[in-house]
């Protein structure tokens, strides 16, 4: 972009570094996100199941760290010395990634170990990176130019969305590769690289331009270590935790973290779900009492936190919705979409790129939007328009669902509904995000900036907790049907109670982790390992498969794997417990029930938070 259309915007050239920079980051990160779910469920043989809840806990925990990132910042290093750390890490973690997608071949447990190291450089470098890009944006206007924050953020938002598009289109290209319907798992290594390079990029802009570009007016550094006289004389420069709040902070991270995994535990629950995302959800509460317990806090200050605690609950709900489309819809799009469009033939791991084309279609035109409203005094408060994101993304799932309902075992979905989904995803998310982190900037006190950024993105943490509980509720689809149907278990009988499972039919069920709870403690208290019996019928399975037999079925390699003593225990102790998902003790049967869920959460999360914006106004003291 050119000096002069830089000018033009009305914004500081700065902005636009932090745009490149978070762009190349985006690629980085949605590039994985598009091939991640698929990568784990089929190279590593995690099973869809599994592999939504690993998706939910890994997205979780990249907008828990913030926090700390936030806190690190604030505290020591500064806001750019974290982005270049954070950036850093975050490619290392996509090259282990591509090392990953080497070598699952031919050690499928080395491949798995080294996915997990990634996983937690990616959410690290994460929190270091996100908190701290977000709050320089805000920290580029001085007061009196606050009016453009939300037209700021939003074209930030646009660079978020041009790499995330990018990401999203070419990793799939590289990575998802298929020959005669065929996927080819060995390319999803391709991806990952790529992935590693566009994050590297991104930190080496961002190294070489900061100091000339990200400055204030008056040509000094931003975003540099912390210094006290950098704050305005009517904030208190520092917070004041005292110990005691510390320690009661901490006594309650552990004592809600308990209370949530007795809510999430139950046999055959992994520990992602039983302790990973109850440890979420309580640091959102742990640390909502942290800050409100410093003592530095005045009425007004007080009062805007609590505006910001009450959004990020209601956007849990939004993001829990919205990232499905790393999940469950991508396993729909893969599964149950015809993907064809104008005679080529998308990858069901692109399909969610359409977000990211709206995005960079709409952000823009968003962005004039609420300056022409804010000009003629019809511009509503944040919250009213995060209410307006909640209602459109519920509005999306309503019209998809209607198009999913009566398509039996062979229909499939044409993939235009797909674009009116992310459409209006797309349109609820422009209202929501950079509202969000604009929101953020406007109502935190400049010695929480970085942190209450943290707190904007443990909400979204907390959201994509319930991405992963709830995706994990996708009923089977039906090529899992007819994928039984060849061995000979009638799925649909055994679901509606109809025909009685043998303890065959379970194995098969739990091994191909369809509608089925594994209590794999259970079983090895009845001498039965079934983690290493799965693993056995797999390895005959993979060299059948090497063999070009096509005519090897699971059932041919049970025999290897169990006696017939231990597949009827199996069958009386309750090892292996087919069911359809449920919710709330409402079963979802069909992918029409599953979308349906959404409409009810998210839509009425929207119309309680718009019913509570007058309230919430009063407590923003004139902030917008």
């Amino acid at each position: 972009m050119s000096d002069q259309a830089i000018q033009q915007t009305g914004h500081p050239k700065g902005l636009w570094v932090l745009f490149g920079t978070e762009m190349w980051e985006r690629f980085n990160f949605y590039g994985m996100r598009a091939l991640l779910s698929l990568f784990l469920a089929e190279a590593l043989l995690m099973g869809e199941t599994e592999a939504s809840i690993i998706y939910g806990g890994f997205l979780g925990l990249c907008y828990l760290t913030p926090m700390l990132g936030g806190y690190i910042s604030d505290k020591y290093l500064g806001n750019r010395n974290c982005i270049l750390l954070g950036g850093t890490t975050m490619g290392i973690g996509q090259l282990l990634l591509f090392l990953s997608g080497t070598l699952y071949s031919e050690n499928l447990d080395l491949a798995k170990n080294i996915m997990w190291v990634a996983l937690i450089a990616i959410i690290f470098g994460n929190g270091f990176f996100k908190p701290n890009i977000s709050s320089m944006v805000g920290s580029l206007y001085p007061k009196e130019q606050k009016n453009k924050l939300d037209s700021a953020f939003t074209l930030f938002y646009l660079g978020i969305n041009v790499g995330a598009t990018l990401g999203q289109i070419i990793c799939p290209i590289v990575g998802d590769v298929q020959t005669d319907g065929i996927r080819d798992l060995t390319a999803f290594k391709w991806g990952f690289l790529v992935a590693a390079l566009a994050m590297f990029t991104g930190t080496l802009t961002f190294l070489f331009l900061k100091n000339k570009y990200v400055v204030t007016p008056q040509g000094a550094a931003i975003g540099g270590r912390p210094n006290k006289a950098d704050t305005p004389d009517d904030e208190s420069d520092t917070a004041k935790f005292t110990n005691t709040n510390i320690l009661i902070s901490i006594l309650l991270l552990v004592a809600v973290t308990y209370g949530f995994h007795v809510v999430f535990d139950s046999p055959g629950v992994s520990f992602i779900k039983a302790w990973l995302y109850p440890f979420i959800f309580a640091s959102g509460i742990s640390l909502g009492f942290l800050i409100l317990s410093d003592k530095t806090i005045s009425k007004i200050e007080r009062d805007r936190i609590w505006v910001l605690y009450i959004v990020c609950f209601f956007v849990m709900f939004f993001w829990g919705a919205f990232e499905q489309a790393g999940s469950s819809l991508t396993f729909i799009a893969n599964n149950q979409t015809d993907t064809r469009i104008f005679g080529w033939t998308m990858q069901p791991s692109m399909v969610q790129s359409f977000n990211g084309i709206f995005v960079m279609l709409f952000a823009i035109p968003f962005s004039i939007m609420w300056v022409w409203m804010s000009k003629k005094k019809l511009e509503p408060i944040s919250p009213v328009k995060q209410a307006w994101g909640l209602l459109l993304i519920a509005l999306g799932y309503l019209i998809i669902a209607t198009q999913v309902k009566g398509l039996g075992m062979t229909g499939k979905i044409g993939i235009i509904w797909f674009v009116v989904l992310y459409l209006l995803h797309t349109w609820g998310e422009l209202c929501l995000s950079p509202i969000g982190l604009s929101l953020v900037a406007k109502l935190a006190p400049k010695r929480f900036a970085s942190l209450l950024m943290g707190v904007w993105f443990l909400g979204n943490a907390g959201g994509y907790v319930l991405t992963g509980v709830l995706g994990a509720l996708l009923p089977p689809s039906p090529d899992k049907y007819i994928a039984m149907q060849k061995e000979n278990v009638d799925l649909k009988g055994i679901l509606e109670g109809q025909k009685e499972a043998s303890g065959r039919d379970l194995f098969i069920l739990g091994k191909e982790k369809i509608a089925a709870a594994v209590d794999v403690k259970k079983a090895r208290e009845n001498n039965i390992d079934l983690d290493k019996a799965f693993e056995q019928s797999v390895a005959m399975m993979n060299k059948a498969k090497a063999n070009k037999d096509t005519t090897y079925t699971i059932s041919k390699t049970l025999d290897a794997v169990l006696t017939p003593a231990q597949y009827e225990t199996i069958k009386t102790q309750g090892l292996i417990k087919p069911a359809y998902p449920a919710f709330m003790g409402v079963k979802l049967k069909d992918v029409y029930d599953f979308f349906m869920l959404f409409v009810v959460l998210c839509g009425l999360a929207g119309i309680v938070l718009y019913a509570l914006t007058p309230m919430m106004k009063k407590m923003m003291h004139g902030v917008r």
